[in-house]
């Protein structure tokens, strides 16, 4: 495998991954997808090589996932246990020293991280998105572009923030739950479930 960064994933989501690797001066190496039609092409200038079984079992090699859906995020980084996932922070984006960022977590141009937050691995902190001081996020967490956090809201294992949505301080979001665009949460959601509206309420269990 030549010098640089694998990256997993070549859907449009994966445009804003190597947009931002390349923004924080980090070579692609190349990207893999399963998507037949998109072999032999590119995307972002960075050539699509073919299908994840590709990328063998290799051990030690930088990677990253450029996968939306953190359901599947979660499962293919399973499939690749011995890869190096790099953590990647755009320039753009203010990330405050004392926060935590963990490994294979990208962060988007524009988004706001406060001081003594944690972020757990392989989440998805998206373009505009702020994080105020003393958040807790769990890991495979998909943070939407536009959505705002206050402080200590704690957000579970696999949840999604839709774009535009907000938080109120101290609100604790469960595990694999949903929360539509432009939700404003101002009560704990419990896991698993979908909550939509100002304010969010919920409609369904997963």
């Amino acid at each position: 495998m030549s010098d640089g960064v694998i990256v997993i994933g070549a859907s449009g989501h994966a445009k804003v991954v190597i947009s931002s690797l390349l923004a924080a001066g980090i070579t692609v190496a190349g990207v893999y997808d399963d998507d037949q039609e998109k072999w032999g092409c590119e995307i972002s200038k960075c050539k699509v090589f073919g299908p994840l079984s590709m990328i063998g079992d290799l051990s030690g090699e930088s990677a990253l996932m450029a996968v939306g859906n953190n359901n599947v995020r979660k499962r293919l980084v399973s499939c690749f246990e011995k890869l190096k996932w790099l953590t990647v922070i755009h320039p753009a984006a203010y990330v405050h020293p004392s926060a935590i960022i963990g490994a294979g977590t990208v962060v988007f141009a524009g988004a706001v991280i406060q001081p003594d937050t944690i972020i757990g691995k392989h989440c998805i902190i998206n373009s505009g998105a702020t994080i105020d001081h003393d958040c807790i996020i769990g890991d495979y967490v998909h943070v939407a572009p536009g959505t705002n956090l206050a402080g200590s809201v704690k957000v579970g294992d696999g949840a999604f923030l839709g774009i535009g949505s907000a938080v109120i301080i101290g609100v604790t979001i469960g595990k694999w739950s949903t929360i539509g665009a432009g939700g404003v949460v101002i009560n704990d959601i419990p896991s698993n479930a979908v909550a939509v509206g100002v304010p969010a309420g919920i409609i369904k269990y997963k």
